[in-house]
């Protein structure tokens, strides 16, 4: 069993990272508003594979923005590009951004914790301790069902070089199997040196460069995931 000591002292750093997480978000200025004024500003300059990478992080941050929508659909339908359609699912839970439901999950942790160790300190009032469980538990698989919602777009890179070969190894020879215009979407599926096979939406994959195209979560090390 977990001792109170070892109880309060993982709410108290569940606390401290959120804050810190907070703290860092406010300094850096990594903001769905900062993202979609640099999307408008690579738009205005003619980059729309800079400009979608942008709106597509905004748009993890403030998930039903209209002006965010309606600009990554603007980009996407000038370049006769698939737009991206969420199913029921992912509409259901993508509600609010990532550090919104990052808090709910510390919150309902801590009301599960709280209700634990108040079970440990006081056994009566069963009944009002099994409510706060229940919401607590709730919460936190709320939390885990946006993670769920979130996990492919782990995967997503989006191409910001014109005409981009995909070859059919990781090597820099051979004619391409066909090109990549800019601004599409692709999927992450592996690495080797330098080179990243991808999918796209209709189902092609090939070998492209990793200079020709960014992740649509920055500093993802695609290594360090689980690839189906």
């Amino acid at each position: 069993m977990i001792s109170r000591a070892q109880l309060a002292a993982l709410l108290i750093c569940l606390t401290l990272c959120g804050c810190q997480a907070r703290a860092e978000s406010a300094q850096t200025g990594y903001s769905a508003t900062a993202l979609y004024n640099l999307g408008n500003s690579y738009a205005r300059a003619g980059k729309p594979g800079m400009a979608v990478l942008n709106y597509e992080r905004a748009s993890l941050l403030a998930p039903n923005d209209s002006d965010i929508e309606a600009n990554l659909r603007y980009i996407r339908d000038e370049l006769r590009l698939p737009s991206e359609s969420r199913n029921w699912f992912d509409r259901a839970v993508r509600v609010a951004s990532p550090a919104v439901f990052s808090w709910i999950g510390v919150v309902g942790l801590l009301i599960v914790g709280l209700s634990l160790l108040a079970g440990r300190l006081d056994p009566g009032h069963r009944s009002m301790r099994r409510v706060a469980t229940i919401v607590g538990s709730a919460l936190v698989g709320l939390t885990a069902c946006n993670g769920v919602a979130l996990w492919p777009t782990l995967h997503e890179a989006v191409v910001i070089t014109s005409a981009t070969p995909v070859l059919v190894s990781p090597v820099p020879m051979g004619d391409p199997q066909f090109v990549l215009p800019e601004a599409e979407t692709v999927r992450m599926t592996a690495e080797h040196e330098g080179f990243v096979l991808v999918q796209t939406r209709a189902g092609r994959t090939g070998w492209i460069s990793r200079a020709n195209l960014a992740p649509v979560v920055p500093g993802i090390a695609l290594s360090k995931l689980t690839l189906n």
